[in-house]
């Protein structure tokens, strides 16, 4: 999931508590495994080596739900928001501090655009061989929400899931207090530069600071233009709370793909933000 992770709950006793977290991890872990990228028996890895063959697939009701889902982001973000951006991974190491060649950027990026592929009811295919997709900036949030309704079905009505730095509350504490959310500051990401309080829904954060690298005085952050393939210069970091963390999680992305008309788009969203600007300056009322 990218980080650490934690679920706190309340419960009347040890073992309900233990019960509740383990069934809400199980789910956690059912996720990670079915779409990790990572596993060569996961469902990504399947459609992936799909698309390698240059075959089609029906893909089970909860993928299709998140390719639904991918599609929808995909127009809402101008096509910045596309989950077959991942194969741009092959060119970009950002542990090595060296940026890739223009020439290998042209290479990979033909196989970059969620609208080069066919989507419809279930059935996936890819005209053109080497597609590849990945979840990785849809699933830990899904996984989120999903953690939580776990818990919501097993009577939890006070609680709190984190997944990597992604938040889904199940309600107050039992005195109706809010949880009291950390966000980091983009330039000290070992300190919070605010605390904001959530007493139910979801919150998510991105930032130019998880995975970046310095080169010549110039920081290129990991959130890449799918359609030039190079990093985005844009917000230092955004923050956005909403009803279900995989809404959040999405939103804060595109606010960092769109670059300069992020904090216009933010606003038009009508949800809680806080956004901080490459001058440390924050905007948005979270």
């Amino acid at each position: 999931m990218g980080g650490p992770c934690s679920i706190q709950l309340y419960a009347e006793s040890e073992n309900e508590a233990t019960y509740q977290a383990k069934s809400a991890m199980d789910e956690v872990y059912r996720l990670e495994a079915k779409y990790s990228r990572y596993r060569d028996d996961s469902i990504i890895s399947k459609i992936n080596q799909t698309s390698l063959d240059g075959e089609s697939l029906q893909v089970d009701d909860e993928t299709a739900g998140i390719l639904n889902y991918a599609n929808i982001v995909w127009h809402e973000s101008d096509g910045l928001f596309d989950v077959t951006s991942g194969v741009l991974r092959k060119v970009w190491d950002f542990k090595s501090g060296c940026l890739p060649s223009q020439t290998n950027i042209n290479k990979v990026l033909p196989l970059v655009g969620w609208d080069k592929l066919n989507w419809n009811n279930g059935l996936l295919a890819f005209p053109l061989a080497g597609i590849e997709l990945d979840f990785g900036g849809i699933v830990k949030e899904y996984a989120a929400d999903r953690a939580v309704e776990v818990c919501l079905q097993l009577g939890v009505q006070h609680g709190l899931v984190e997944l990597g730095g992604d938040i889904r509350v199940i309600g107050p504490h039992p005195d109706d207090t809010p949880w009291m959310i950390g966000i980091r500051d983009s330039r000290a990401p070992e300190k919070a530069i605010t605390k904001v309080p959530l007493m139910t829904g979801g919150l998510a954060s991105s930032g130019d600071y998880e995975r970046y690298m310095m080169v010549n005085g110039v920081r290129y952050s990991h959130l890449l233009n799918p359609c030039t393939g190079w990093p985005v210069k844009s917000l230092a970091s955004v923050t956005v709370m909403a009803d279900q963390c995989l809404i959040a999680g999405s939103a804060t992305t595109i606010a960092m793909l769109k670059g300069d008309q992020g904090l216009d788009w933010l606003e038009s969203l009508g949800l809680p933000y806080l956004a901080i600007d490459q001058n440390g300056v924050q905007h948005g009322g979270i």
